[in-house]
């Protein structure tokens, strides 16, 4: 994920924060490589993946709840602590945020709910 610039992840429907240091993985070689080199992943990290409607959790050695988002970054599906080895899809999106295991209910999140990406 290189020298890629840092996003905080508002949700703004509930004026809560789900994550402070939010990579993007938008190139193919980023999108592939994802969380899978990661043993810890901590609350106010993430990664958001674009495009993309499907993730797996093969070869991941952490649980991570999985956003998905339209194309206007509304929520449209949520998976909480979604194991390793495991699909999580939902065709309506064209992003997932991917973040520590726990972090989505800390923030009160749910479907509907809008998320903004602002650069750190």
């Amino acid at each position: 994920m290189g020298l890629a610039r840092l996003y905080t992840a508002l949700n703004q429907s509930r004026t809560s924060v789900l994550a402070r240091r939010v990579s993007v993985a938008s190139s193919s070689k980023d999108r592939r490589q994802g969380l899978l080199a990661k043993t810890y992943l901590d609350e106010e990290e993430g990664l958001w993946i674009a495009p993309c409607e499907a993730i797996h959790t093969f070869g991941m050695k952490i649980s991570i709840d999985a956003v998905f988002l339209d194309k206007t970054c509304r929520v449209r599906h949520i998976r909480h602590s979604l194991k390793p080895r495991r699909i999580a899809v939902c065709w309506s999106a064209r992003s997932v945020l991917e973040l520590a295991a726990g972090s989505v209910a800390a923030s009160e999140t749910q479907v509907g709910d809008r998320i903004e990406f602002v650069a750190n």
